[in-house]
């Protein structure tokens, strides 16, 4: 069985997202991304990975897969049936890779990790003020569209859906761009994308308690 190291509601949820919308049955270890402690037993978090962050995907033959985008198109390809991913040589596969990366570099990294580990001390007005421009990419995009990618949700769509998640508490309201917030909407109507976000809200409470 796989098994995913995850914390409650950072980027590994897009991955519990996409076992979840693909029927995976997974076991799922909490990482604290602070303590580098794995909670279920107490081991070291940077044993398993010395990057030290999730998500880490642990395959049934022991190899360890980390970085979103990575363990996100792992999944998809474990059930090609479910369309998680354009399949290989579908134009639009690259387009899910092209999602991932702009995801992952531009908001992912270029905002939500200075907005959560950084004093908001000044360093972060370059960040917000880029925030925008960079928003206003997938907003154009989805204005006339219901998913990034063709006409079916992908795994692009569950990392885009965390990071969407997450801007609120980073300060900044997704209700300036509709179609953002009206795509967050479908998108947490999803019998499975909902399911995640309240087990990993759970989670992320009694983690905080």
């Amino acid at each position: 069985m796989l098994q995913l190291y995850f914390f409650p509601m950072a980027c590994s949820l897009s991955s519990r997202i996409a076992l979840m919308e693909a029927g995976i049955e997974a076991q799922y270890h909490l990482a604290h991304i602070w303590t580098k402690q794995v909670v279920d037993d107490g081991s070291d978090f940077r044993d398993l990975s010395p990057k030290g962050a999730v998500p880490v995907l642990v395959l049934e033959n022991g190899e360890r897969l980390t970085e979103s985008a990575a363990v996100l198109q792992y999944i998809a390809d474990l059930k090609p049936e479910t369309g998680l991913a354009p399949r290989p040589g579908d134009f639009d596969r690259y387009r899910l890779q092209e999602w991932l990366s702009f995801i992952g570099a531009e908001i992912h990294k270029a905002f939500l990790f200075p907005a959560f580990w950084y004093k908001d001390d000044g360093s972060l007005a370059k960040p917000r003020a880029r925030i925008a421009q960079t928003l206003s990419v997938p907003s154009a995009h989805l204005a006339e569209r219901e998913f990034l990618v063709s006409n079916s949700f992908t795994v692009a769509d569950a990392h885009l859906t965390w990071a969407l998640l997450l801007l609120r508490p980073a300060g900044i309201d997704i209700a300036q761009w509709p179609p953002l917030s009206a795509y967050l909407a479908r998108m947490q109507a999803r019998p499975a994308v909902r399911g995640a976000i309240a087990t990993e809200m759970a989670l992320r409470k009694a983690v905080a308690a």
